[in-house]
């Protein structure tokens, strides 16, 4: 007889699913409730939201990240981290605590603010987890974030959130706080005999703390750590690491599905090269400078605010009176940027390009200057408005200069002694900062390495700002786009208030 597999399905019955091959069910949608303002970001959200949803607060979290990473490689220290980042969160993430409202979590407000929150960690989570790099750096960033929150959080409403999160810690008894008190006093730096009676103490594996381990800042006994309260945002930390670490690679092996979704791929592939340096553009009242002679004859004046890309241009151009296609596409966009008319446009280009006469001038670039404005050609959106001005993004990521073109970032595109040669051409002797360049350009941190030579070009111009508080926190964060560069150097080198022009929004271009 043929005996049968107790496991084996009967063909001539309906086979039962398994759990594990569920991905092609119906998906349930639920609201989620938010009962504290810190979130580790367990649950995915499940909710509908519109795609410019999608899209805006992907970008706005985008914002607050570019900036963590930035004050990381700038060496901030954490109290200088924190008062520059305090006003962007709450401009473009912010989070109320609970005790802001007489209704509590339940105020449409708060759910509204910590919906974003939720629902922008996890859009960026598809964004970053493609490749290794892009997840260490979220996660690294995302931890800060984390950290800064978790910092300025009340007392209560953050014993409330640690005691929510059922992390494997074990609270320490009353006898044995008597029994090591002075074990915790030595090994503890500045506890008072009042933190050890009062206080909260819990013990966990040491390698969960690594950080107070090695700092000698908790006492150690059979493997395992003993933490008073102030210092549980260290194993807090390490619980919100490791779960977002594993939350990521689950995430990387289902990104293949979302690639059959022709809405979301496009806006996912953007938001990850915008990791690398935020995209920006620029909006009418940006290109807005009271008083500047922004006109054919005041180009070279003016060009002494320039970035290096646009200042390399200029150059080039004064010695070769010529540019190729795309390097006259970037600066014609730039001075386009900074308010320079389409008839000074056509002025300034005619006599830079001193080597042709009048009918090959008309016949080979004027229609192309007068394309970049939105005079001629393109289509009826588009007309009377022109291309943008090129972002940093931009230029680093497209078209990357072949030879005898001047188009692209130096940063980027430059041989490191190319680099180095070219910024001792403009002016920056300083060893320290030369040293600082090449390693960011190392790094590949193109736009922190443009940043530091802003910074000692501008140092006393910033001290003075931040001195008598003329300029707010969000109006020197970090440059991301050329004509950004050109206004604030304009603006501090002529003792203009900053709040004469807007700085630069991220805003992607799809």
């Amino acid at each position: 007889m043929i005996r049968h597999e107790s496991n084996r399905i009967d063909p001539k019955r309906r086979a039962t699913i398994d759990y594990k091959k569920k991905q092609f069910a119906s998906a349930t949608y639920a609201q989620q409730e938010y009962p504290h303002r810190l979130n580790i970001y367990q649950i995915p959200p499940t909710a509908e939201i519109r795609l410019e949803e999608f899209e805006q607060w992907a970008i706005d979290r985008l914002r607050i990240l570019a900036e963590l990473e930035a004050c990381m490689f700038r060496n901030r220290t954490p109290a200088e981290t924190s008062d520059h980042i305090r006003p962007l969160l709450e401009k473009w993430l912010r989070l109320d605590p609970n005790s802001s409202s007489a209704q509590g979590c339940t105020d449409p407000r708060l759910h509204d603010q910590r919906r974003k929150d939720h629902y922008s960690h996890f859009i960026l989570r598809l964004a970053f987890s493609s490749t290794e790099d892009l997840r260490r750096r979220f996660a690294r960033v995302e931890g800060a974030l984390f950290r800064q929150r978790f910092q300025v959080e009340s007392a209560r409403e953050r014993q409330d959130f640690v005691a929510s999160l059922n992390f494997d810690w074990e609270a320490v008894e009353e006898h044995e706080k008597r029994t090591f008190a002075q074990n915790f006093l030595n090994a503890t730096p500045n506890l008072k005999k009042s933190d050890l009676e009062d206080g909260t103490w819990v013990k966990v594996d040491f390698e969960t703390v690594p950080e107070l381990v090695e700092g000698r800042r908790v006492f150690v006994k059979a493997g395992k750590a003993y933490v008073p309260s102030k210092e549980q945002m260290s194993i807090v930390l390490a619980g919100f690491h490791d779960r977002l670490e594993q939350g990521l690679e689950l995430t990387a092996r289902a990104l293949p599905r979302l690639d059959e979704d022709d809405r979301l791929s496009p806006i996912l592939d953007h938001l990850s090269k915008n990791f690398a340096t935020p995209d920006s553009s620029l909006s009418d009242s940006d290109t807005t400078l009271p008083g500047a002679p922004i006109t054919a004859l005041s180009i070279d004046h003016l060009s002494q605010h320039f970035p290096l890309c646009m200042r390399n241009l200029h150059m080039n151009l004064r010695k070769n009176s010529h540019l190729k296609h795309f390097g006259r596409l970037q600066y014609t966009l730039f001075l386009k940027g900074l308010g320079l008319t389409m008839e000074d446009c056509l002025i300034f280009w005619r006599q830079s390009f001193k080597l042709i006469t009048d009918d090959t001038f008309n016949k080979e670039y004027r229609y192309n200057i007068r394309h970049s404005y939105g005079d001629v050609g393109g289509d009826a959106t588009r007309r009377g408005r022109g291309y943008s001005p090129f972002s940093c993004q931009k230029i680093l990521t497209e078209h990357p200069p072949g030879s005898g073109e001047s188009h692209g970032c130096p940063y980027r595109h430059f041989s490191v002694d190319n680099l180095i040669s070219l910024l001792q051409t403009i002016g920056v002797p300083d060893r320290e900062v030369l040293r600082g360049v090449k390693d960011d350009v190392e790094k590949k941190r193109y736009h922190i390495a443009c940043n530091r030579v802003f910074e000692w070009a501008h140092t006393s111009e910033l001290q003075q700002v931040k001195a008598d508080y003329s300029w707010k926190a969000t109006e020197l964060d970090t440059i991301v786009h050329p004509n950004t560069y050109f206004k604030r150097s304009y603006l501090l080198k002529s003792g203009l208030n900053g709040e004469t022009g807007r700085t630069q929004g991220i805003q992607m271009e799809m």
